[in-house]
C-alpha cells in the first residue's frame, strides 16, 4: 500500500488525479521560475481547501502539546533515517502532516496517531507541526495508524509482529488487527507464533533487525523454545559485546550461537588403525570390554581376511604363549 493511499481518506477527494511535480532538471530561472513558484503556491492552497472537510481540520501544534499513541509501533529509532528526515524537513518543511485526535483522557492535548518522528523532528526545530486534527475511537486509531505502518516499507517484519502482539494483548480482535497491518489470517497467525514464542526481552535486545524476514524469525522461534537454548539466548544478550552490535549483528550473532550449541557432537571414538608399510591394506579396530572388531581397508580385503581366518588358530596359540611368557 502507498503512503499516498493512506491519506486518501483524509487529504484528497476518492477521484483525484495523481500529483504531479516539476521534473528536478527543470530550468528555474527568470519566468519559469515565477510560474513554477505561483503553480506550487496555488497548488499548496488547492491541497489546503481539499483537506478542510468535515471531521477533519488541519492545523499546527505545539508539540509540547502532543503524546504518544498508546500502542508502539517501531522498536528503537533509526538514527539515520531520522537525520534525514530532520534536515529535509530544516530545509523544505513539513510536507506530509501527520494525524492526531483530541486526548481522550487529557483536555486540550492531543495524541499521535502517526507521525511520531515528523512531529520529533518539529520539536527539534523548535517548529509547530502541521498535523491532522480527526476525532476517533481507539479501534480507528489502531487501524489508522497501522494502515500507516504497511504503507512504510522500512518497518521491518518483527517491527509489524510485535505491533501485532501488542495491539492482541490489549484485548483487540484479530480482525481489527488484520485490517490494520493488512495483513490475512494465516500471517497474523505466523507473526503471532515468532511473539509469543520469543521472550519480549531477547526481541527488544535484537531490535527491528531491518534485514531479516518473517522465514528466519520463524526458525529463530522454534530454536529458542528448547530450554537450553533459551538459557544460552538470555546470558548472551547481556554480555557488552553482543549489545555493542547493530541490530542485524545481534541476530546474526545469536543465530550463529545457536547454530554451535545444536551441532550434533562428534561421539568419541575408541578405534585404533594398523597400516601396511606399503600403505597396500588399512585396518580399523574398534572394541570395549567383550567385543572386538576389525575392519579391513583395501581392494584385496576379503583375501585377506580369508587368510586372517585360516590362521586364528597359530595367532591364538602365539597369543596364549605370549600372555604366559607375560605372566612369569
Amino acid at each position: 500500500m502507498a503512503r499516498k493511499g493512506v491519506f486518501a481518506n483524509i487529504t484528497s477527494p476518492a477521484n483525484a488525479a495523481p500529483e504531479r511535480r516539476a521534473t528536478p532538471g527543470y530550468a528555474s530561472h527568470g519566468a519559469s521560475r515565477s510560474m513554477l513558484n505561483s503553480l506550487s503556491e496555488l497548488r499548496e492552497k488547492a491541497e489546503q481547501a481539499d483537506q478542510r472537510i468535515p471531521g477533519e481540520t488541519i492545523i499546527e501544534l505545539d508539540p509540547e502539546l502532543l503524546d504518544s499513541s498508546f500502542v508502539s509501533d517501531r522498536m528503537g529509532t533509526d538514527d539515520l533515517a531520522y537525520s534525514e528526515l530532520l534536515e529535509a524537513i530544516r530545509e523544505r518543511g513539513q510536507d506530509t502532516p501527520i494525524q492526531v485526535r483530541p486526548h481522550p483522557t487529557d483536555e486540550g492535548r492531543y495524541q499521535i496517531v502517526f507521525g511520531h518522528r515528523r512531529a520529533r523532528a518539529a520539536q527539534d526545530l523548535g517548529r509547530p507541526v502541521r498535523a491532522v486534527l480527526k476525532a476517533m475511537s481507539d479501534a480507528d486509531h489502531v487501524i489508522a495508524q497501522g494502515q500507516e505502518n504497511s504503507a512504510r516499507e522500512n518497518l521491518s517484519f518483527i517491527e509489524r509482529a510485535m505491533f501485532a502482539q501488542r495491539l492482541l494483548d490489549l484485548s483487540y480482535e484479530r480482525a481489527t488487527i488484520q485490517t490494520a497491518l493488512s495483513i490475512d489470517a494465516p500471517m497474523l497467525t505466523r507473526m503471532l507464533s515468532v511473539t509469543g514464542r520469543v521472550p519480549e526481552n531477547v526481541t527488544a535486545a535484537i531490535g527491528a533487525a531491518k534485514a531479516v524476514g518473517r522465514d528466519r524469525w520463524t526458525e529463530f522461534a522454534q530454536q529458542i523454545e528448547r530450554p537450553a537454548i533459551q538459557e544460552l539466548v538470555q546470558s548472551l544478550v547481556t554480555e557488552p559485546a553482543f549489545l555493542a552490535l547493530e541490530s542485524d549483528a545481534r541476530f546474526e550473532q545469536l543465530s550463529s550461537e545457536i547454530k554451535k550449541a545444536t551441532k550434533p557432537a562428534k561421539r568419541p571414538s575408541n578405534a585404533s588403525e594398523w597400516r601396511a608399510t606399503d600403505s597396500s591394506v588399512r585396518a580399523e579396530f574398534k572394541g570395549s570390554g567383550k567385543s572386538y572388531s576389525i575392519a579391513l581397508k583395501a581392494n584385496n580385503a576379503a583375501k585377506f581376511g580369508r587368510f586372517i581366518a585360516e590362521n586364528l588358530d597359530r595367532l591364538h596359540q602365539e597369543f596364549l604363549t605370549s600372555t604366559e611368557s607375560e605372566g612369569k
